[in-house]
């Protein structure tokens, strides 16, 4: 199955996390930095290690892999917390803040974000320091308030404000969900020196597929499968794909999403196959 190459890749990550969080003092923190990255899919790992090994880099991908798969854990423990979301389960398992309480969480979500720029710039990455440096601008650019973190505040903010069109919704999902999927694809060419605009548009089109193919799942999947609370979408009257295009126009915009991302590949022929089956992946997907 391909979620098992995913797997691989976000195990690579995981570990290269663990090496580098050396034991500390007595507190739960580490514990729950490596408890908060993993079970994932590995996605965002998996495209930056892809990208890099179709751009001929692969053995350099490591580190941009990891940080990524912090970031996002990061953004998880974050967005899980009771002020925001308020989930009990992530992954199949408790959220972190439920296993160590909020002071915990949200130390645990700043550590992994510091640590994800510890990665990319870290000298021994194989990596050329003005690589490292564009990395870890363009990373810090699609993590915070022009990308994940506007994509939350908007989110949040519809919370209670008036009901948002498609065009918003889109807008909202490709700061939300889609500029580390867009990061991550990114990360080999800029690794490589070579042109991003391919793979951009792959991951723009990705990001996009995957964040529709998460609305079908919070309306037609079940939490145990799934592994985190399904319908709560609904249940507070947020604007999502579904709710606004209805479950078979959300899951044909998906499509047409995937075949873009497949399309934006053509230049790189039979070599981006692999990409080309990740995107299949993440509409075809049970959690």
């Amino acid at each position: 199955m391909f979620a098992n190459r995913l797997a691989l890749d976000a195990s690579d990550a995981i570990r290269l996390i663990e090496t580098t969080l050396a034991p500390g003092p007595d507190v739960p923190l580490r514990d729950a930095m490596l408890y908060a990255v993993q079970g994932g899919k590995g996605l965002r790992a998996f495209l930056v290690r892809e990208g890099a090994r179709l751009h001929g880099v692969g053995d350099r991908a490591g580190h941009a892999a990891a940080a990524i798969e912090a970031v996002h854990a990061y953004s998880l423990v974050h967005d899980d917390l009771p002020a925001m979301d308020n989930d009990d389960l992530r992954r199949g398992q408790p959220t972190v803040h439920c296993k160590w309480g909020d002071a915990t969480a949200i130390l645990t979500g700043d550590a992994l974000q510091s640590l994800a720029f510890e990665l990319i710039c870290e000298p021994g990455s194989g990596v050329d320091a003005a690589i490292r440096a564009e990395l870890a601008l363009t990373l810090a650019r699609a993590a915070g308030a022009r990308g994940m973190v506007l994509g939350q505040a908007l989110d949040i903010a519809a919370e209670t404000g008036p009901t948002l069109d498609i065009d918003a919704i889109t807008a909202l999902q490709a700061g939300k969900t889609g500029a580390l999927i867009t990061w991550s694809a990114c990360a080999g060419p800029r690794i490589a020196g070579d042109d991003i605009m391919a793979l951009q548009a792959y991951g723009d089109a990705l990001g996009l597929a995957f964040q529709i193919a998460d609305d079908v799942l919070d309306a037609t999947g079940d939490a145990a499968t799934v592994g985190k609370a399904v319908g709560k979408d609904a249940g507070a009257g947020k604007a999502t794909f579904v709710s606004l295009l209805g479950l078979d126009r959300a899951q044909t915009r998906a499509q047409d999403m995937v075949d873009a991302a497949c399309d934006a590949l053509t230049g790189y022929g039979s070599s981006a196959d692999t990409l080309r089956e990740a995107a299949r992946f993440v509409i075809a997907r049970d959690k």
